[in-house]
């Protein structure tokens, strides 16, 4: 039980939410003298080529790495404060679920956000947490965010 906090897996979308869940790993970690590496995945996009003519430049998902690196770095670094030894930020293109499945292979376990959805936005959009919770192969621990905890709250109330 000591060794499950002591490589944890935090994706991180840039939400309030999912900084919440960062500062929770951070602690998690810091208290087993554990490390952190924080995942952010960029969706890739269908791209169509601009009409002859046109002169759209493309900006195509993979150049947008080294900047959001940088984003995350310096967003980890501001919310951790040194709070835990080891902190590796990564950046990768892909569906977020399955890139958060496989760097779950190299963590003890992921702590992560969940927006909460319900009803028929959950049908339409699905939700990475559930995704992710379903096929990791290590243990998740989720943390709604602080609407989706006021909404359980008020029904649970009635």
């Amino acid at each position: 039980m000591t060794s499950l906090f002591r490589r944890i897996l935090v994706p991180h979308d840039f939400s309030d939410h999912a900084t919440r869940a960062l500062k929770v790993a951070a602690e998690l970690a810091a208290q087993r003298r554990g490390r952190l590496t924080v995942l952010h995945v960029v969706v890739p996009y269908p791209v169509t080529p601009p009409l002859p003519g046109e002169g759209v430049p493309l900006v195509m998902p993979v150049d947008l790495v080294p900047p959001l690196l940088q984003r995350l770095e310096k967003l980890v670094a501001r919310v951790i404060r040194r709070r835990t030894p080891a902190v590796h930020c990564r950046v990768v293109v892909g569906d977020p679920a399955q890139e958060i499945v496989e760097e779950a292979r190299r963590a003890d376990s992921i702590v992560m956000s969940t927006a909460g959805r319900t009803g028929l936005a959950h049908l339409l959009i699905g939700s990475v947490a559930e995704k992710v919770v379903r096929q990791s192969p290590r243990p998740v621990l989720t943390l709604r965010s602080g609407a989706a905890a006021a909404r359980g709250r008020s029904r649970r109330r009635a």
